[in-house]
């Protein structure tokens, strides 16, 4: 999943936030850097994104990117799921989707001590340029997806990955609604057993 995703799938925990959002750039003995509620949400991001990658529903979206985008149908689907979250942001949640990454950027700011390298870079523009507001928009995805696309090694076609989505808007969107209530179950799950876990210890 994507950062506005990771955001929702936080459940309103600040420490929780910021591991979801620095868990792809956390390896190996840097986890003990970070305070415990950190490290939690670091456990979340993996877990949700273990999820994600072995969904069925998830890999039958993939099977119709995959002969023109390759492994990259896994970001691109990462994508469009926060495209989806986005433009249905009211069936989710009732503070206004403006309002509540608003408060993530504030929330994560807080931490900036403990941002690895590359992501306090990336965290810097996803703020001015409005990232997490503007996935709900096939202009804001499509920009993103240009953005990826620019560094990637090889032609990865990234940047028209939002015209295929065009295409099959609405198939694309029934996968996320059945997927992303999946999701939403097993994740207010795993953190739970993750907390347990942490508290037992």
């Amino acid at each position: 999943m994507n950062y506005l995703a990771h955001a929702y799938l936080s459940f309103h925990q600040e420490e929780i936030l910021v591991g979801n959002f620095i868990g792809d750039f956390v390896k190996g003995k840097m986890m003990d850097r970070f305070p415990e509620g950190i490290q939690q949400g670091i456990k979340l991001h993996r877990a949700i994104d273990k999820f994600t990658d072995s969904h069925p529903l998830v890999r039958a979206g993939q099977t119709y990117l995959r002969p023109k985008f390759g492994h990259y149908s896994t970001v691109i689907t990462d994508i469009y799921f926060d495209y989806f979250l986005g433009k249905n942001w009211n069936k989710y949640s009732n503070q206004p989707l403006e309002s509540f990454v608003d408060s993530v950027y504030e929330q994560v700011s807080k931490y900036e001590a403990y941002f690895p390298d590359r992501f306090g870079n990336l965290f810097y523009w996803m703020k001015k340029d409005n990232w997490l507001y503007h996935y709900s928009t096939i202009r804001g995805i499509q920009m993103s997806l240009t953005g990826l696309s620019k560094r990637t090694k090889f032609n990865s076609k990234m940047e028209v990955a939002h015209l295929a989505l065009l295409e099959r808007e609405a198939e694309f969107e029934i996968i996320f609604f059945a997927f992303f209530e999946d999701l939403r179950t097993f994740a207010k799950q795993k953190l739970e057993e993750i907390q347990l876990t942490y508290d037992s210890d």
